[in-house]
Parts: structure tokens; C-alpha cells; sequence
């Protein structure tokens, strides 16, 4: 056998196409080519590979090797294809079967010494096999990764997952399962996926959060109907204290939820607490491309990163303007799209956006102290940092006033999280059965649909519209959160006091 083929995977963004490893042994010096648009890691996988096969006491053939990783258009980085590569010269030079391979896919990094490293991306991978298996209608194959990598990947329900410590482990597998060997203490066995906790449990608690019950009502608000808030208030008020609680209050994640955006963290190589709702707090230092995901070889951003959870942007003016402006595509779509000259990535963006501000540059204005000295050009320069286009995406707009010391040594304990999103998760299942899909992402032509107003109703509109000079996008949008109140209050319809309310959270 001279000819052998094995199938792995490369990771682009967040999906796994499918690549085939063909290996060719032919006459000549010896020598190793790799074609198929390797990166650099792929491109010094030989080198490795080499002396994995050797220190595992395999013969390394002293022949022509041409490796081609098809399809060849696609670009292939990482060093997640060495244990492909090496299972493909073991099979073509004849030291194991080629014929068994057809049964599994491979992916692992191999150390020197032939033991299997940690790679990122395996749970996008298994994801990939299961979808490709439902699409296509045919035999799935088994995953060979690394002991690490699979504990990951079985989370993927109706993917067989094999985890092996060495690459000496996964010969002896496939000589077991092809009958050339019978000692079946060295077949691998398929992974578990580990017994996760139902109920997801945050260190912190909504409970933390004393009075500001009108900024507590907007946080309810935006986590019922999926909205944007900025909170504006002097230091020490609370807005980063009651920001970080909101995903304890959002509903749960699905188990499909929960994978997409484990699989997310998977390609970034960034750790996360499955099954929570990410929380992702950004400082004002960032880059854009850091924002909103890319390179040249495109990774998710922060924005991706806060996929089904939350972005927190605080003190907010003092962001780069550009970098800012980068977010109101994603807004409004929920996905970001990454273009490059040989590809074109879209990453998903379906974040809450929770915004904090001081008033003033030195964050006192209309503070009862009196401490804030600015000057009104001062003032609006500052408060002008932030565009109006950005802010008119913003669904609530809260001030959030210091608490004098007496009340806030005063002040009773707030409801829990727990109890909240009970209440949260209500109007979030009235909102699915409706119209399978959350308030904020309701298009105009739906809006209509589910937000029939009577005629007092339409009255108050056109005289807040007058008065606070509200843009179409500003009408849609007080439209959602005054559906989402009524949703809270299990309305049917949505009544004047429902509007008040929300027109209250809508910024001049």
C-alpha cells in the first residue's frame, strides 16, 4: 500500500468543514511535501510527526511522502492535523490498516514523544460530524482526539467520541477493531459526556443590589425582551454592580444554546462556565478588530464571545468613537460578517448590549452634593463622544442617582435573582409561543402585527413622538419595550400604562 486517505477537520471561524489527508509513498529521495494551503503550524507538523512515528516504534519511511489536505482552496491552520497526518503514513507505508479508516475521523496535536496534545475547537468538530451525519443521511464516524479533547466533544449527543493519551493507543485501537490484534483491554472506549448540574448557579445575586428599584425595574425590562439599557449616574451609584447581575436573571440556556456557545469558547481557547450566560466587561483600551473579531486568520471577538449573553461597556465616552460605531451593525442584525480577500466569515453577535456613563467628566452633574464644577461645554462635549445613531440603537435609557448613605444603610434587601427570573422567564415563553422569538428582535412588519395599538394609544405616540423628537427606529423601539412590559404584566394587548412606561426609558 503506497496510497492512503484519512478524515479530519480544519476549524474557519466557528464552523469545521470536512478535509481529507491523502498520503502518496513514491520512488525518489526522501522527502516530505505538504500542498493544500498549509499555515505555518501545518507546514511544521513533519517535523513532528517524525518523531511521534519514531518514538512510538514505527518505522518513518525513507521514501518521496506527498501529503495533500483537500480540499485544496481551503486554508488549514493549527496543529489539530498531525495525528491525521501521522495515522495516513502509518496506513500508506503499510503499518497499519488503511481500510479501517474509512470508519473514523482523527484530530490532535502530537508531542515528540507521540503523546496526543490538547487542541482547540473539538466541540465545534463533533458538532460538525453530527450535522453533516443528519444532512447527508450517512454512517457517522467515531472522533479519535486527545483524552482532554473528548471529555469536550462528547458533549455532543449521538457522537461517538474516543479519547487516547498517545498515538501508540490509537494504532492498538484500530489493530483491535480491524481483527489484527485480539487483546481487547487495548481498544478505546468511548467517551462519557460528564454529568452537568441542570441548574446553573452564579456567584453573585441581583439581591446585592440595594433601592434603585427604577433602575432594577429597567434591568427586568431588558432581560424579559432582550433589550439594549445604558445606565447614567454618577460614580458609585451601582451601574457596574447591577450590570454584572442581568445574566442572573436571564432565562436559562437550552442544552443546543449552551453548545453553540461552549463551542464558541472551544475556538477561542478562552475558559467558560458551562451553561451560564456569558458576561463580557471590556475596557475602553480595545481595538476594534479586538471588538468585533478578525486577523488574518479571522477569530470571534468580544462581541461573539457575548453570543446568547451579555457585553458591558462601561464609562462608555471613553471609548475610542470609532471603535464604538463598529457596534451598530451587530445590533441590528445580530451577526458580524468578517471579509477577507480569500474568504468572508460571519461570526453570531446576538448580545445584550448594557452601557454605563458618568454625566459629566467628572461625573457629578446633578449630583445633591454639588461637587461637579464643568463647564456646559465640558458637558456636552463629553455626553457628544457618544453618536446619536449609537444611542438611538439603545432601547432604555435609566439614570441611576446616588443613594444618600442613610438610605442605603436603610434599605431593605432586594428580591433575588431567582425570583426575578421567574418572572423574566414568563414573558420570555409568552414571547416564544407568540412568535418564536424575543421583542427586540421583532421586525416592523411583525411589530404591527404584535403590537396593535388602539387609538388613545396611537395619540400618545404621535405626542411623544412630537416631543421627543423620535426617529422610525426610536418608534420601533419604544414599541418592543412597551410590548415586553406588557408581557411582564401578562397583557394581551398593550395599554397606556405599558407606553408611559416605556416611553420614560427613552433618552431626548
Amino acid at each position: 500500500m503506497s496510497f492512503a486517505q484519512v478524515h479530519t477537520r480544519s476549524v474557519v471561524g466557528l464552523h469545521a468543514p470536512a478535509v481529507m489527508v491523502e498520503v502518496h509513498l513514491s520512488q525518489g529521495l526522501p522527502a516530505l511535501t505538504i500542498v493544500g494551503l498549509p499555515e505555518a503550524a501545518v507546514r511544521e507538523s513533519k517535523d513532528r510527526v517524525r518523531s511521534a512515528i519514531i518514538n512510538s516504534n514505527f518505522q518513518f519511511p525513507n521514501r518521496r511522502l506527498t501529503i495533500n489536505l483537500a480540499p485544496a482552496d481551503l486554508p488549514k491552520e493549527g496543529a489539530r492535523l498531525d495525528l491525521p497526518i501521522a495515522m495516513g503514513i502509518l496506513a500508506a507505508s503499510g503499518q497499519i490498516d488503511a481500510d479501517i479508516l474509512e470508519n473514523f475521523e482523527f484530530i490532535g496535536e502530537l508531542a515528540l514523544n507521540g503523546d496526543l496534545r490538547q487542541i482547540t475547537g473539538s466541540l465545534a468538530v463533533a458538532r460538525a460530524i453530527k450535522s453533516q451525519t443528519k444532512t447527508n443521511n450517512a454512517k457517522q464516524r467515531q472522533l479519535i482526539a486527545p483524552k482532554a479533547n473528548a471529555v469536550e466533544a462528547a458533549r455532543v449527543a449521538g457522537v461517538e467520541v474516543l479519547g487516547a493519551n498517545n498515538l501508540t493507543e490509537v494504532c492498538r485501537h484500530l489493530a483491535v477493531v480491524s481483527g489484527q490484534q485480539t487483546d481487547q483491554a487495548d481498544k478505546l472506549s468511548i467517551e462519557q459526556p460528564s454529568i452537568i448540574n441542570t441548574q446553573v448557579h452564579y456567584k453573585i445575586d441581583l439581591a446585592d443590589v440595594k433601592g434603585q428599584h427604577h433602575a432594577r425595574r429597567a434591568l427586568e425590562i431588558a432581560a424579559a425582551g432582550g433589550h439594549s439599557l445604558l445606565f447614567i449616574g454618577p460614580p458609585g451609584s451601582g451601574k457596574t454592580l447591577m450590570a454584572s447581575r442581568l445574566p442572573t436573571i436571564l432565562p436559562e440556556l437550552s442544552d443546543e444554546e449552551a453548545l453553540e456557545v461552549a463551542s464558541t469558547y472551544s475556538v477561542a481557547d478562552t475558559e467558560y462556565q458551562y451553561g451560564t450566560r456569558p458576561f463580557r466587561e471590556i475596557h475602553h483600551t480595545i481595538s476594534a478588530v479586538a471588538l468585533v473579531g478578525g486577523g488574518s486568520r479571522p477569530k470571534p471577538g468580544e462581541i461573539t464571545l457575548a453570543d446568547k449573553g451579555v457585553l458591558f461597556i462601561d464609562e462608555m465616552p471613553e471609548f475610542d468613537r470609532k471603535v464604538l460605531e463598529v457596534l451598530r451593525q451587530p445590533l441590528e442584525s445580530k451577526q458580524i460578517t468578517i471579509s477577507r480577500a480569500n474568504s468572508q466569515i460571519t461570526f453570531p453577535a446576538n448580545f445584550q448590549l448594557i452601557a454605563a456613563m458618568n454625566p459629566c467628566p467628572c461625573g457629578y452633574h446633578g449630583d445633591l452634593s454639588n461637587r461637579c464644577h464643568c463647564r456646559p461645554e465640558q458637558i456636552a462635549r463629553y455626553q457628544d463622544k457618544i453618536s446619536g445613531p449609537l444611542l438611538d440603537r439603545i432601547d432604555l435609557h435609566v439614570s441611576v442617582p446616588a443613594l444618600p448613605l442613610t438610605d442605603l444603610q436603610n434599605a431593605q434587601k432586594g428580591e433575588t435573582s431567582e425570583v426575578v427570573r421567574q418572572r423574566v422567564a414568563k414573558a420570555h415563553n409568552r414571547q416564544m409561543q407568540r412568535q418564536n422569538k424575543v421583542n427586540n428582535e421583532l421586525t416592523p412588519s411583525e411589530l404591527d402585527e404584535q403590537a396593535n395599538l388602539g387609538e388613545p394609544q396611537k395619540q400618545l405616540l404621535q405626542t411623544a413622538q412630537s416631543r421627543l423628537n423620535l426617529s422610525a427606529r426610536g418608534y420601533h423601539r419604544v414599541l418592543r419595550v412597551a410590548r415586553t412590559i406588557a408581557d411582564l404584566a401578562g397583557s394581551d394587548t398593550i395599554e397606556i400604562p405599558h407606553l408611559s412606561e416605556a416611553l420614560s426609558y427613552r433618552g431626548n
